[in-house]
């Protein structure tokens, strides 16, 4: 199996590229010059027809048309890669079937709230005003044991999460952290990672 996962500089591929790295699962990197249109070329294109990063390309996988399963969409890669390559829904880390669909459907929930709200919430000026601290002092009520969002150990949940939380001192360096301990930690946690630290050098 080759899992091939296309990026760019500041573009969402370091969340997957982080869990990749985190997770110990071999892939190929590819980067395109964004400045250079290379994601707009016709073989970027036929991988994703939006012309975005990420993209991931497993050849472990055949997609319903012919040729390997081909991903866009930060969220769908990672769930992808948890539940192929990260083992996160199986039963015998669940503990029973049931209990392995329950999880996934929580990982995906936490997914859908990272590259949704959470994102919106950080990036467009209007609701970071107005739904950010709200925002921030529920999240951070949920981070606060420090326990991972899903199952004991973490995962492709707590990747988005604490990715895109991370972007906070860098993007958003006046907004000041100090009401919320759980999100202060999560985003200290990310940036000890060697893995993290790895995936966001490519950024």
């Amino acid at each position: 199996m080759t899992l091939t996962l296309y990026g760019g500089a500041r573009t969402r591929a370091s969340m997957p590229r982080w869990y990749l790295e985190e997770k110990a699962i071999p892939y190929r990197w590819v980067e395109l010059d964004l400045q250079a249109g290379e994601h707009r070329q016709s073989a970027f294109t036929a991988i994703n027809p939006f012309a975005k990063l990420p993209a991931l390309e497993d050849d472990a996988l055949e997609a319903p048309g012919g040729g390997p399963l081909r991903l866009f969409e930060s969220g769908a890669i990672l769930l992808h890669l948890a539940e192929r390559c990260g083992g996160e829904f199986t039963a015998e880390v669940a503990g029973s079937q049931e209990q392995a669909a329950a999880r996934r459907a929580l990982v995906a929930q936490w997914l859908l709230f990272a590259n949704a709200t959470l994102a919106v919430a950080l990036f467009v000026p209007s609701n970071r005003e107005q739904e950010f601290p709200r925002l921030m002092d529920v999240l951070d009520g949920q981070l606060a044991s420090g326990r991972p969002l899903v199952g004991e150990a973490w995962g492709a949940a707590d990747c988005a999460v604490q990715a895109y939380l991370a972007y906070l001192p860098i993007f958003f360096p006046q907004i000041d952290l100090e009401p919320w301990p759980g999100v202060r930690a999560a985003i200290a946690s990310a940036q000890a990672s060697p893995a993290y630290q790895r995936a966001m050098g490519s950024r």
